[in-house]
């Protein structure tokens, strides 16, 4: 055995250990200081060790359609009571435009006629629950990467940031709007899309209508839902709780890769 060998099967382990134990964790120590001290270091080795190890473009496992599951259940929110969401939702999507702003030269408000054009791909792949469930489902949608390079994306820009159409939950800093993050690596995946469609029939408001988010390599809860605006971003420390995400704010990994 070689030494890149070794060290590439030293470097899987760590990080499937790592990432196995946060996980495991999560729901037990979130609510303790030093639980999501653990938690934080172990995400900075999860995301380290699978940068080394996966090529940057390398796919998530594709099934199937014989594989597709026949009970995929939705989480989180399945039907947004947001006055402008329902708004939207009552006339069909008729009105909705993803907005594409920030660190733009470009910035793009786009109707869902505009996203079906756009450079797509189908992919069938598994979602994996961080409560510990995974189904297989064929997703269609917009390839990010195109879109943000139509936008322009600046140089100063590191994460996409996906605002959502739902509030999870009233709180009192104003911190319950659902949102999400990844960086540009993840967003320029080949696998990275804005799902409009699923198991070949329009995207169903349970599963997040009219747009979602599908970046296979990570788990379901960085999957956004109910997108509404894309913000290209040099930092996001001044988002929500400022940890990425609204899961994050709560103590989850930000960097949550399968």
């Amino acid at each position: 055995m070689t030494f890149s060998t070794h060290r590439r099967g030293w470097l899987q382990a760590a990080l499937a250990g790592a990432g196995a134990l946060a996980l495991g964790a999560c729901d037990r120590i979130t609510g303790n200081p030093k639980g999501i001290g653990f938690l934080a270091g172990a995400e900075g080795l999860t995301r380290r060790a699978q940068r080394l190890v996966v090529d940057r473009k390398a796919l998530a496992h594709e099934f199937h359609p014989s594989d597709i599951s026949s009970d995929f259940r939705p989480n989180g929110s399945i039907d947004p009571s947001d006055t402008d969401y329902v708004a939207l939702r009552d006339k069909g999507f008729a009105d909705y435009r993803l907005v594409v702003d920030g660190l733009v030269d470009r910035p793009l408000s786009l109707s869902l006629a505009d996203l079906r054009a756009a450079p797509s791909r189908t992919q069938i792949t598994r979602h994996d629950c961080v409560e510990g469930w995974s189904s297989i489902a064929k997703w269609t949608g917009a390839r990010l990467g195109p879109l943000l390079d139509q936008a322009g994306v600046k140089k100063t820009a590191r994460y996409v940031v996906f605002h959502c159409g739902d509030t999870l939950e009233q709180t009192l800093d104003g911190s319950g709007q659902y949102y999400e993050s990844i960086d540009l690596i993840d967003a320029y995946h080949p696998q990275t899309i804005l799902a409009y469609a699923m198991n070949d029939r329009t995207l169903p408001v349970a599963h997040g209508a009219p747009l979602r988010l599908r970046v296979e390599r990570q788990l379901g809860y960085k999957q956004a839902k109910y997108i509404m605006r894309i913000e290209a971003v040099a930092d996001y420390a001044q988002l929500g709780r400022g940890k990425g995400g609204f899961w994050e704010d709560r103590g989850y990994e930000w960097y949550a890769g399968i």
